[in-house]
């Protein structure tokens, strides 16, 4: 794909530069314009593909596998709880509303009881990709609507599940940079030809580096070398407290790539986790294809966990997704495509998406992060499906 910006965007974008204080911002504020600008941004327009087609993969939009087993662990999850209704699922950034329509499609059938507790919502700040969803989900809006779209002061408290695929890795995130005896923030600006540039300076908050003394990890120190960069997603920090003001009793499950923050603070590590997405080309430079291109960093889990913890939500499992999915049955269905039907054609394809979810190198190796509040200490003693493998 030939190198261009969306030319609203990058004018836009070139203004804030020039109104903000000393000619700068932060790498995040730069991040959350490119992505998420309400009429221009990447996530808010038509720009996002996903698929073959696209500009990346994700698991549910290899098939409706990975929705049916995530829809049967719901299931569990709501005869843990007692069988509230209504037993609310939350999903937060919905995508196309593809993976939504393969869950209800499927417990339709697997469990109309629990379909019937349902209530699906939707948390989504990107306007074009709700319009995209509300299109895919139409079957259940009529009459009795069984999907809603709320934002975060919509929610009530509420009892049931909060989940996300893929979200956290796409949340605007600081850059910092060891220079010398200190932390240095990357920020962005305007050189003499009006080009967009980096340029270092003092952290533009203490969070940053209350960041690193809450893990533990000091990147001055001489483990590190001159220059490391790296990421810190203070945004799922927010993120995850406003998950745990309303979640009254139930879960939460966050599936996405990234590590603990040991292997992920790494010395060896010295560039980060950032990356970018155009048409499946995966590159490093976040600063061309100006709102035509995704930009993501890895997740940080223990922080996660850690800041989880302080607002009430509880550790109930950490594991891979291939592991995951395994245990929720994947593999039965894997041993049941000798006895199907399926076109040779149709038989391989369908077995290598499977493959592709469990794929340790890929989807497979993502990770699976399930925290519970307002939990008994019986419904705790109840070992999810997904994390009951050896």
């Amino acid at each position: 794909m030939k190198e261009q910006n969306h030319p609203q965007l990058y004018r836009w974008l070139k203004d804030r530069i020039r109104r903000s204080p000393g000619g700068k911002i932060t790498f995040a504020q730069y991040m959350e314009s490119v992505l998420y600008h309400p009429e221009f941004g990447y996530y808010s327009t038509y720009q996002t593909e996903i698929g073959k087609s696209g500009d990346y993969f994700t698991s549910a939009s290899l098939g409706a596998d990975f929705a049916q087993l995530l829809a049967r662990q719901w299931v569990q999850m709501w005869q843990i709880l007692r069988c509230p209704t209504p037993f609310s699922v939350v999903e937060m950034g919905a995508g196309t509303g593809y993976m939504a329509a393969d869950v209800l499609r499927e417990l339709e059938t697997y469990d109309v009881d629990f379909f019937q507790s349902l209530d699906y919502r939707i948390v989504e700040k990107s306007p074009g990709l709700r319009q995209i969803q509300k299109q895919n989900l139409a079957p259940w809006l009529e009459e009795k609507p069984r999907v809603h779209w709320c934002n975060w002061a919509d929610l009530d408290s509420i009892q049931g599940c909060f989940f996300s695929n893929e979200l956290v890795d796409a949340f605007p995130v600081h850059l910092v940079v060891r220079s010398g005896e200190k932390l240095q923030e990357v920020f962005v600006t305007l050189d003499n030809q009006d080009n967009v540039v980096e340029v270092l300076g003092e952290l533009s908050t203490q969070k940053l580096a209350q960041y690193f003394e809450h893990l533990g990890i000091d990147l001055c120190s001489d483990a590190y070398p001159e220059g490391y960069r790296t990421e810190v997603n203070l945004a799922m920090l927010d993120w995850l407290e406003a998950i745990a003001s309303h979640l009254e009793r139930g879960y939460a499950i966050a599936i996405d790539y990234g590590y603990t923050a040991q292997r992920y603070y790494q010395p060896g590590r010295t560039m980060g986790t950032l990356q970018c997405y155009t048409r499946h080309h995966r590159h490093d430079c976040p600063y061309i294809n100006i709102g035509y291109q995704d930009i993501t960093a890895h997740v940080d889990f223990t922080s996660l966990e850690q800041e989880g913890k302080r607002w009430g939500l509880e550790p109930l499992g950490f594991t891979d997704q291939g592991l995951f999915l395994m245990a929720l049955g994947l593999g039965d269905r894997l041993a049941a495509l000798s006895e199907s039907s399926l076109s040779i054609t149709e038989l391989f394809s369908r077995r290598d998406a499977l493959h592709q979810l469990i794929d340790p190198l890929g989807l497979g190796g993502f990770k699976v992060l399930i925290q519970g509040k307002g939990l008994s200490e019986q419904e705790k003693g109840n070992v999810l499906k997904g994390l009951a493998h050896p």
